[in-house]
This record gives C-alpha cells, sequence and structure tokens, in this order.
C-alpha cells in the first residue's frame, strides 16, 4: 500500500474483516492508491464467510475452507493488520479506541463488524446459552459444544431459539453433524415466535422445510415466545419448560453499543444509519457496510448476499472520498437468490418465488461459496507503487523533530526506577543511575527493524527481545536506553508511529521493572528500533553461558520456527493463526523461565535468538564437552515446519547452516533438521540442568505458562566438543 519513500497522506482505517472489508482489502492490493495508509483492526484474523458456516458446523467444510484469512490478503495489500478488538470512537480526535492497543488514529474510517445477539430480552441467555452471533466467535463455541456433547451420557437434547433461514439451517447441520459425531440417540428442538417457520419467505419454501423438519424427527414449537433460557432448558411465555442440555439462540441481534456511545447516528438497535452511498447520516468521513449498516432509502433484512454486494461499491467510494471526489449511490437488489442447506448436503433454493431442491441444489451452492472464497485465498500480485516524496536529509538533519518527539512522548508511562538520578523526564544530555552496592552492572543491546506491520506490538517484542540477554545472565533489568528509526512521512504520523512503538516498549520494559530513561530517534527509510539494557546482579551468582557440565541435561523453553514462519508472511505465504501464535511466543517474557531454572540448578544459560539453536549451542560448550540433541524433541511452532517444508527460510539461515561444520553425526534430515538453525527474535531460553533438577524445571515451567518446554539433550564428554543430532 504505501513504500518506504511515500509520505502517508491519507489514513484508511477499516474495523472488522468481514464480507464487505475482504472486498475492500483485495481491491487496495490489486490497485493500490498512492499516499494511503490502509489499517484494518479485526477481532479475529481468521473471518468467517456466513454462507459457509453452516456446511462448516455439519462438517462438510474445515476451518480454513470457510475462513477468509486476512494476514496474507493484508500483507499482499500492503496494510497494517491490528489484531484487536474495537471497543469505542472519539469521532472528534479522529481515533479509534482499542481493547488492548493504542489508540488509532483516521483520516477516513469504514466500520463491518456484524453484530451482537440481543440476548438482554430473555432471561437468563447470556448464562445459559450459546449465541450463533456474532458468527466470527461462534467456531469456538460450537467446538466446545461438540466436546460437551462427546462426553455427555444418554440422549442429547439441543434447541434453537430462533426459526429463521438461519436458525433452521443450523438445526439440521447441528443434527447431521452431531449424529456422525457422537452415534448418540438426539432430541432436536427448534422454537419460533411466529406461526410458521421461515416468515421471510413465501409458504412454498416453508412447506418444503416443514417436510424436512418432520422427516428428522425436530420437534418444532410455534407461537412460542422463549421468555427464559435456563439451565434446564427453554421456558416459553406459556410457562411451559422443554428440558434441553445445550441452547443455542438464532434470534435477532443487535450492534455493538460503542457505536451509538460516539455519538453517531444509529437506529434504534443501534445499527449505523447510513445514506445510499453507505456513508453515516452524521460523519461524513465514516462509512458502514454489512450487518452494522442500516441502509435507510433501502431497508434489508441481515444477510450476507447484501454485504458481498457492498463491497466493490464501498471500495470505490473509499477511493473516490480520498480523492476529493463525490462518492456515487449504490442500490442493493431487490431480488436475489438464496440456497439453504439441510446439513446432509442437500440444499433448497428460491428466488423471485420460484424454489427448487436436491442435492444438486446444494452442489450448486457449494460451487458458488467456494468460488467467492477462492477470491480471497489464491495469489494476489503485489503492486508496485511510485513514491512521490521530497529529499531527505541525513546526519543529525535526519532526527526526528523535537515537536514531533515531545508530542509522541508526552503522557507516556517510563517508569521510575530506584537509582535512576536523571532519565527520560530531564532535559540533560545522557541518563544518569546509581549502582547499588555489591552489585555489578550488566549490559545488552539489540537493534532490528520490524518484522510485523504494526508498531505497538513491535516495541512490545523489540524490548522482550533485548531483555533476554539479562534474563539469561539471571540478572533484574534496570533501565533502558531506545535508538528508533521512523519511516519519512509527514510529524503527525512520525509522532503516532513513535508514540505507539514507545509505548508498547514501555509496556514490556515496565513489567519487567526496568525505566526508559534516554535514547535516540531518526528518520530512515523502514521502522526499526534498537534497545541498549541495563541490568544488576550479585557478580558471584553470575550465571555464565560456557559454564556447563558432561551429563547436564539441554532445556528448551519455547517452540522454534519465528524465523522463517516472520519470512513467510513478508511473502503473504504465512497463515493467520501461525503468526498470531508466533507473536504470542515472542511477547511471553523469559523472566520467570529464568528465575525456575536457576531455582532447579542450571549451569548454563542463553537465549536462543539470530544463530539458531544449533549457533548458540555451539557457544556453550566448554572446552571437552559435547552435546546430543534429540531432533524429535524439539519443538516447532505450528506451520513453521510447513514454511521450511516450501522452501521459505530466513536470510540469515544459510549462514546459521555453516555452523553444521562441527556437527559431527547428523541423523534427520528435512524441515526439522532445518528448525535448528531458524533465527529466532524473542526466542526462549537454553540451560543446562542437572538430571536431578531436570524434571522439577519442567514441570514448574509448565505450570508457570511455558507448555513447550522440553528437554532436547543432554552434555556429553567429548574432546572435540561437536553436536550429535539423533
Amino acid at each position: 500500500m504505501k513504500s518506504a519513500d511515500q509520505p502517508v497522506r491519507h489514513d484508511l482505517v477499516l474495523i472488522g474483516g468481514g464480507h464487505s472489508h475482504v472486498a475492500v482489502i483485495k481491491s487496495f492490493a490489486m490497485r493500490p492508491k498512492p499516499g494511503v495508509r490502509l489499517t484494518v483492526i479485526a477481532r479475529d484474523v481468521h473471518t468467517p464467510y456466513s454462507g459457509m458456516l453452516p456446511g462448516l458446523v455439519a462438517g462438510h467444510y474445515t476451518f480454513d475452507e470457510a475462513h477468509v484469512d486476512l494476514r496474507p490478503l493484508c500483507r499482499l495489500a500492503g496494510a497494517r493488520l491490528y489484531h484487536d478488538k474495537a471497543v469505542g470512537l472519539d469521532p472528534v480526535a479522529k481515533t479509534v479506541l482499542c481493547e488492548g492497543r493504542p489508540p488509532v488514529p483516521y483520516d477516513l474510517l469504514s466500520v463491518d463488524i456484524g453484530s451482537t445477539p440481543h440476548l438482554d430480552v430473555i432471561k437468563g441467555a447470556a448464562e445459559n446459552a450459546v449465541p450463533v452471533k456474532p458468527i466470527d466467535g461462534f467456531v469456538a463455541r460450537w467446538e466446545n459444544l461438540m466436546t460437551r456433547a462427546t462426553a455427555h451420557q444418554g440422549t442429547l437434547r439441543i434447541a434453537v431459539v430462533g426459526a429463521g433461514a438461519a436458525g433452521v439451517e443450523m438445526t439440521l447441520a447441528i443434527q447431521h453433524r452431531l449424529k456422525e459425531l457422537t452415534g448418540k440417540a438426539l432430541e432436536m428442538h427448534l422454537f419460533g415466535s411466529g406461526k410458521r417457520i421461515l416468515p421471510a419467505f413465501p409458504k412454498s419454501v416453508a412447506k418444503r422445510f416443514d417436510r424436512v423438519l418432520s422427516a428428522r424427527a425436530v420437534a418444532v414449537h410455534l407461537d412460542a415466545e422463549v421468555t427464559e433460557i435456563t439451565a434446564a432448558g427453554v421456558r416459553t411465555s406459556d410457562g411451559v419448560l422443554t428440558e434441553a442440555d445445550e441452547v443455542l439462540v438464532v434470534t435477532g441481534a443487535v450492534a455493538q453499543p460503542w457505536l451509538a456511545a460516539a455519538g453517531l447516528d444509529v437506529d434504534a438497535g443501534g445499527f449505523l444509519r447510513v445514506d445510499d452511498c453507505l456513508r453515516s447520516l452524521s460523519h461524513p468521513e465514516i462509512f458502514a457496510a454489512g450487518d452494522v449498516a442500516n441502509v435507510v432509502n433501502h431497508p434489508r433484512e441481515k444477510a450476507g448476499v447484501f454485504a458481498v454486494r457492498q463491497g466493490p461499491a464501498l471500495a470505490d467510494n473509499l477511493r473516490r472520498v480520498l480523492s476529493d471526489e463525490e462518492p456515487k449511490p449504490f442500490r442493493p437488489q431487490k431480488t436475489f437468490l438464496t440456497l439453504i442447506s439441510t446439513g446432509d448436503q442437500y440444499a433448497v433454493a428460491h428466488k423471485a418465488g420460484f424454489s427448487v431442491e436436491g442435492a444438486w441444489v446444494w452442489r450448486w451452492k457449494d460451487r458458488i461459496d467456494r468460488e467467492w472464497m477462492d477470491q480471497y485465498g489464491a495469489e494476489l500480485p503485489v503492486m508496485p507503487s511510485a513514491g512521490d516524496d521530497e529529499m531527505r536529509c541525513g546526519g543529525c538533519g535526519a532526527k526526528v523533530g523535537q515537536v514531533t518527539l515531545t508530542r509522541a512522548l508526552a503522557g507516556l508511562d517510563v517508569g521510575s526506577g530506584e537509582g535512576v538520578l536523571l532519565g527520560l523526564d530531564a532535559l540533560d544530555d545522557a541518563a544518569v543511575i546509581e549502582v547499588p552496592a555489591g552489585k555489578a552492572l550488566v549490559q545488552s543491546v539489540d537493534y532490528f527493524r520490524s518484522p510485523i506491520d504494526d508498531p505497538y506490538l513491535f516495541g512490545r517484542i523489540a524490548a522482550n527481545h533485548a531483555l533476554g540477554d539479562l534474563f539469561a545472565m539471571g540478572a533484574v533489568p534496570h533501565s533502558a536506553l531506545a535508538v528508533a528509526t521512523l519511516p519519512y512521512d509527514r510529524p503527525t504520523i512520525v509522532a503516532d508511529t513513535l508514540r505507539q512503538l514507545m509505548e508498547g516498549a514501555t509496556e514490556t520494559l515496565t513489567a519487567a521493572g526496568a525505566s526508559l530513561v534516554g535514547g535516540h530517534s531518526g528518520e530512515g527509510a523502514e521502522l526499526a528500533v534498537g534497545f541498549t539494557v541495563n541490568g544488576f546482579i550479585d557478580p558471584a551468582r553470575i550465571v555464565r553461558k560456557r559454564s556447563a557440565k558432561a551429563g547436564d541435561v539441554l532445556i528448551l523453553t519455547k517452540p522454534l520456527g519465528t524465523g522463517t514462519l516472520l519470512a513467510a508472511d513478508m511473502r503473504a505465504k504465512a497463515k493467520g493463526k501461525w503468526i498470531d501464535e508466533a507473536i504470542a511466543s515472542m511477547l511471553l517474557s523469559n523472566a520467570e523461565a529464568a528465575a525456575i531454572l536457576i531455582q532447579n540448578g542450571a549451569t548454563a544459560m542463553t537465549d536462543v535468538t539470530g544463530f539458531g539453536l544449533v549457533g548458540h549451542l555451539l557457544e556453550m560448550l566448554p572446552d571437552g564437552v559435547g552435546a546430543e540433541l534429540d531432533l524429535a524433541a524439539v519443538p516447532a511452532l505450528e506451520g513453521a515446519l510447513d514454511c521450511l517444508a516450501a522452501g521459505i527460510a530466513s536470510t540469515l539461515q544459510p549462514e546459521n547452516m555453516a555452523a553444521a561444520s562441527r556437527m559431527s553425526v547428523v541423523n534427520g534430515a528435512g524441515p526439522k533438521l532445518g528448525l535448528l538453525f531458524d533465527p529466532q527474535t524473542a526466542g526462549g531460553l537454553l540451560a543446562t540442568v542437572p538430571e536431578s533438577g531436570a524434571a522439577p524445571a519442567i514441570a514448574a515451567l509448565r505450570e508457570s505458562g511455558y507448555p513447550d518446554c522440553t528437554i532436547v539433550g543432554r552434555l556429553i564428554d567429548d574432546p572435540s566438543a561437536k553436536i550429535n543430532v539423533e
């Protein structure tokens, strides 16, 4: 979307990854708009396609087949993907408030976040029912329900509240899947408040499903207004309680409350009221599409088919506004094809009063759905864009301006550690730190460019990476100096990037007990940051890297694979869930792991970073001591072996593999062997522990949040000090 030498003239922010927004992202991937920085804020990086959800529930589709992976799509579009939940909006300051990160500024905003279940109208629903909406959270709830169903003893009773198309389709899909999954007796109940099912469809369509429901022995309760859902079942307005072990709610939904709280023009359900151009009636810089939008002149039911059709029109209108042109009205279709499945690869089609059914209809629906998904899963070309930036200064003229710097650091909580005589709040030229009596100062420095498109997360990861050296030696962090390189841009953009970067960094530093006491910032081609970290230690308790002994056990605290995964992400070849797991691993501090290993007698320790497992292990081997590595025991992040098998590796890996000359025996090949040379960012600790302390250390580590920690080998007597891989 934006090259390093191209200034940001407009910040376009999309909240949500719904059906309309994936079309917008693809549009900007195919035709980048110079000067526009696209940011996507999404609660889930895998966004479900509503048309395939019943098929996913019924077991006809895998998770990946039924979800659009936003991460590679955003990568191809040059868009920043912020995996977070929007919780508010400040339309005056033009910022989006998020659950777990600093506010995100925008010039132009679009909202496509669907709806949330209106559980408040049914007593006990929030505590005792499984809502189908929001769809992006339903998959996890459905998996939990399947687990409970499998463990259930006796006849399983399932109730679905809501007899519209979604409720009927979900009822039949659940019945099909649970019968196949459990083989147990199943009792299904469908509740509708009206006089018939599918009230939005002609009676001819309802009759077809009446027949199917009857043949499948589904108990249909009509004129049954559900007033309460208890742990025992469903109670209707006539006082009758229908016993149920599980209850799903597929009824009318409402919008997220923060839209109304922000002062936007919304309807009674909290949905954004928009004009024919999909533009907010109250705030012209805000657009909306999908379920969250109420097109006032063309009211339609909440259905994915409308969101799909709105996508190209929304993309075009966003482009127009960014070009200072007037947006074009969009008129939704009056008639449209509806395809409703029966759970068992059979479906009913309806359009303009005509309906048909059969297995061939399901195959038709399957083809349509897969073709839609293929638009966002296939390879998309990366379209280069020309820069239009002016010549920038070098030397000290490349520093970030004083006003910009002050704006970025205003209100930043840098901590105030004991012994900091002069820190960031002073205007002196350097920090002054007092070293406590009887302690030694431990220092380390790291600097690298950002491997991800989120400055806040990058700040957290980079600080965690730098602190790893202190933890590996047993030091207690005290303070840090930062050096940041910010991409060339207008001052407000530079200030926001620096603020998010430093908020992330100080969050990690503060959690570790360290204060940010100073630093330097400058402009450059790419976002990069480094930290000089300071810590204190009792000189008699320093954990050295080469103090291990033959017979010690090798413990690795985190899985490997960040290098290949980040390389795959840069090529838009990594799944979003793979990168999410890698980020979670990079954010996991080594502080507690180091303490546990030291308590259990660690004789030597290092953090696994750029040189890979083998490179850092070679640094640990004393004279006359070698190592045996158990290749099968080495843990890998999800997707890392897939990426290595596809030939995707970090640019540093070939140099790391030169260390193979000191590996005397190698029994193994392929991706798993390549994992040993994968450079890590904020990797785990590699420690040697006496055999007697290994089991207690592993147990304590796993209990403390390091589930992948494991014994990966041991040290042996070997005059050549080589590594054997078994």
